[in-house]
């Protein structure tokens, strides 16, 4: 069972669930999408009584717009109590306490963050949405002197965001702070099946242009990266999967891996992978329709997938509208000239960057030899695509 909502639904998931005709909620967004196959579209109340005599309910969403929707109507399937349990990140580090009984975090309204003694807080710290999406309202903290800029940044950014998406899906008025996690970090698309196990189908590691940076720029995948920690991160999410007895559940998990391997994980997102449907790099990369595998109980084969992916990155790069642009007046984005400056450009996806502030996502196959056009957009403020 499907649901499809705003703010966007890619022509790869519509034709996906077309294709295998899963039941789909007929509403706004799914009634507008036209696939060149037919959506199999359910009334709410038959979607609801559909859900009623499968008993066990296996839903995916591609947008936690959604997740107000799942908790007035489908209760009965539990699903209300597990997205609670993982969007609020207060209570997923309550959870966590069983495996990382020693980390530090603390909730803060944003009525009060002026009265925080920012001296007393050990550093670094990140601070973030209680209930958060992307890495807005994200900021890193290493030193006293740098809570007044940064207070300022985050209550601009509130006054941005707090329209944008709903509550559910960006809480601005609570904020998480929380020791800083070291390590690099990544991104995992996986669900767990109707036995409780979890099955992987991406990892994609998260790269920052400096120490300080905690935006969303860029995010690849490779077969370097899959080996290397897919089955580390595997095993601890066989102990999230036992203590929040979860099957059927279908996650975008971000963590870090520290030089000594180990993980700690920074936000569990439920019933969906990679959001703006970024998860379709899967399908670039090795061929994977991630909707498909999770509806159908399908489990990756990585060594036939890895084969001839040696010196291959499959690259997601965020057109983030950040820094002074988020706030000025800007009349268009050069798109052209953006693909211009690629090796091999596989897909890009525009969006309304005055309602989302996000000019787009491109997907690219870049190989090692021409990294370097990912270290430069990595480094970029977009400026130079941006028409003024």
């Amino acid at each position: 069972m499907i649901i499809l909502d705003n703010p966007y639904v890619s022509d790869f998931l519509r034709d996906a669930a077309a294709g295998i005709q899963a039941p789909v909620l007929r509403n706004e967004m799914s009634s507008g999408l036209k696939p060149d196959k037919a959506l199999n579209l359910f009334d709410e109340a038959e979607f609801i009584e559909l859900a009623k005599e499968k008993g066990v309910c296996k839903l995916y969403t591609n947008s936690e717009n959604s997740i107000d929707w799942i908790s007035e109507n489908l209760g009965f399937t539990g699903l209300p109590e597990k997205i609670e349990l993982f969007k609020n990140k207060v209570r997923f580090r309550e959870l966590l306490e069983r495996i990382y009984p020693d980390f530090q975090y603390r909730e803060v309204k944003f009525g009060e963050l002026d009265k925080i003694r920012i001296e007393e807080l050990k550093k670094p710290f990140i601070i973030k949405p209680a209930v958060g999406f992307f890495s807005f309202g994200v900021h890193k903290i290493s030193e006293n002197e740098e809570w007044a800029r940064v207070l300022k940044i985050i209550k601009a950014e509130v006054e941005i965001l707090k329209g944008i998406y709903p509550v559910q899906v960006l809480d601005v008025g609570r904020f998480l702070i929380e020791e800083c996690i070291e390590g690099e970090e990544f991104a995992v698309d996986a669900y767990y099946n109707g036995k409780g196990k979890p099955v992987i189908l991406n990892v994609l590691k998260h790269i920052f242009s400096s120490a300080t940076d905690v935006s969303d720029r860029v995010y690849f995948t490779s077969k370097e990266v899959i080996e290397t920690y897919r089955e580390s991160i595997e095993d601890l999410l066989k102990e999230i999967g036992k203590l929040a007895d979860l099957r059927d559940f279908p996650f975008h998990i971000e963590l870090r891996i520290g030089m000594d391997r180990k993980i700690q994980p920074i936000e569990l997102n439920p019933m969906r992978f990679a959001g703006w449907c970024t998860t379709d790099i899967a399908h670039f990369a090795y061929g994977i329709n991630t909707y498909k595998y999770f509806l159908e109980g399908l489990e990756p084969d990585w060594n036939r997938l890895l084969e001839e992916k040696d010196g291959k990155n499959y690259c997601l790069i965020v057109l983030d509208k950040g820094g002074d642009l988020a706030s000025k007046g800007v009349k268009g984005f050069d798109y052209e000239k953006l693909l211009e400056d690629f090796e091999r450009p596989l897909e890009l996806r525009k969006t309304d960057h005055e309602k989302y502030k996000v000019f787009g996502f491109l997907f690219t196959e870049t190989p090692v030899e021409k990294w370097g056009e990912i270290e430069r957009i990595l480094k970029s403020d977009l400026k130079e695509y941006v028409i003024e």
